[in-house]
């Protein structure tokens, strides 16, 4: 890699501009989480069942009786006989932050279309711990739109879908109040679930950055099947 070099008050100069430069993001990103707690609030009004590992569960059940649910919507489809490498890559950034969240009234917990034998079968592939529940039958999938039926209109990130695939990502945000009512707070999908994943965060740090060209995750593998001399 070819860069300029110079001295150690040259680049901290420049460093202190690209301070300012960063100050001045976080305060509006400050501003923007600001802005999206204000959002109005949609109740959920279908009455979800999940299968999980120990049974079925509701959606309110899923809260764990804390009042806050994020929700990462796992690409992993019934048909499919492994989870999507990009959601593997994310859960293994959320995995250890759920008893985190946990201490902060809030539970997370990832959704799939998959059967839950499928499910299982992959979080023991890969050591996870967190909660992880099918709805394979019911339609949360088709109604937080991030599952497709073919021959039906087809929305994906507030535009219209024009990929083939059947199911992509995203992380719902849900409130369940002390009546027990249950509301959709936000929704975010595409490159808005990168907050969920710190490994991105370090890679934007390094001299390379994240060194995709025009192949946007090209490079990522499931973590049991990279070279193990890389």
């Amino acid at each position: 890699m070819k860069h300029e070099i110079v001295d150690s008050a040259t680049w901290e100069n420049a460093r202190k501009d690209l301070l300012a430069k960063e100050k001045e993001l976080t305060r509006m990103r400050d501003a923007l989480s600001a802005a999206r707690r204000e959002l109005p609030w949609e109740r959920v009004e279908k009455s979800y069942v999940f299968d999980g590992a120990n049974g079925q569960k509701s959606l309110a059940e899923a809260f764990a009786g804390r009042s806050q649910l994020l929700v990462y919507h796992f690409m992993f489809a019934p048909d499919w006989q492994a989870g999507c490498k990009s959601c593997s890559f994310w859960a293994d950034n959320f995995e250890r932050n759920v008893l985190h969240l946990a201490h902060r009234d809030a539970t997370m917990v990832a959704i799939s279309r998959a059967p839950i034998e499928k499910l299982l079968a992959f979080q023991k592939r890969f050591g996870w711990t967190f909660e992880w529940l099918s709805s394979g039958q019911n339609d949360f999938n088709y109604d937080y739109r991030v599952s497709f039926q073919p021959g039906k209109p087809q929305t994906y990130n507030y535009a219209p879908k024009t990929s083939a695939i059947t199911d992509l990502p995203g992380i719902s945000v849900f409130y369940r109040d002390s009546d027990g009512a249950v509301f959709r707070t936000y929704s975010t999908f595409s490159r808005g679930v990168e907050a969920a994943n710190a490994a991105f965060s370090y890679l934007d740090l390094l001299p390379k950055g994240r060194d995709e060209g025009t192949s946007p995750m090209a490079w990522l593998r499931l973590r049991d099947e990279y070279d193990v001399d890389a």
